[in-house]
């Protein structure tokens, strides 16, 4: 993506919800080279941070509440968490959380689009979100996978302002011209069961080595690695523990 550092209305943040925290440590420190940090403060509750040298990357998490499902969540930033959450509500989505402080980190808040997609906003405070991306073991590029596009790109550009370029079969969203991330319509070869969601993608250095190892560390191929024309090459993924994510060739590796 076009974004490298934090900025309002961008994504900011991945979060990674799963049944397994320790089993999730070991197979994405295998996969991208993690150096994950559990949060000593007891009510973290467990909460991970992800590292790539002394750059914070994204977060594992253990299921906080019941019915959650095991997902990767993806964070946009917002300089008001609570107007951002009436922002939602008036555009036709869902508040499902918050907002609520995170002791001096930030401010955030849970939501669904009006299409079925969960999200999460991220309003800065100590923790502005990832300190690098678009590097091997980083946030690169977010997906919305939705069955209702028209419905979803006059909610995310009411609600954040953001740019929707291209053809119907993949548009993509930006802010001030610098694209970040895309949106699939999801059509009948989607299980009627798999519902709206984002999908984070993470550089790595070669996406086929990065297939291999989900498969050795017990997660799915979902989607074979494909080399998109004029673009780069990738794969969705699944890990051992359900959650689904992409990869994609850092700086045009394939």
């Amino acid at each position: 993506m076009k974004l490298h550092e934090p900025v309002t209305g961008g994504p900011c943040w991945a979060e990674l919800g799963t049944t397994d925290l320790r089993a999730a440590r070991r197979f994405y420190t295998k996969l991208f080279g993690w150096y994950p940090e559990t949060v000593s403060h007891q009510q973290a509750g467990g909460y991970t941070i992800a590292r790539i040298d002394d750059a914070a990357v994204a977060a594992l998490t253990p299921l906080y509440q019941p019915g959650q499902p095991v997902a990767w969540n993806v964070s946009f930033a917002v300089r008001d968490a609570d107007a951002a959450v009436r922002q939602v509500t008036a555009a036709g989505g869902t508040v499902l959380e918050g907002p609520t402080d995170v002791f001096d980190s930030g401010r955030f808040a849970v939501a669904a689009d009006p299409t079925g997609a969960v999200f999460q906003l991220w309003q800065g405070g100590s923790f502005p979100g990832a300190g690098l991306f678009n590097a091997p073991g980083s946030l690169g590029w977010v997906e919305l996978l939705t069955r209702e596009p028209d419905r979803a790109a006059d909610f995310y550009t009411t609600v954040f302002g953001w740019s929707v370029t291209g053809p119907p079969r993949y548009q993509q969203w930006g802010i001030e011209g610098a694209d970040f991330g895309g949106m699939v319509p999801m059509d009948a070869k989607f299980p009627h069961e798999v519902p709206a969601h984002w999908l984070p993608y993470f550089a790595v250095v070669d996406v086929n080595t990065a297939a291999v190892d989900t498969t050795d560390g017990g997660g799915t191929v979902l989607m074979e690695p494909t080399s998109v024309p004029d673009g780069p090459r990738l794969a969705v993924l699944r890990d051992p523990q359900g959650a689904m994510f992409g990869v994609y060739g850092a700086g045009g590796a394939r």
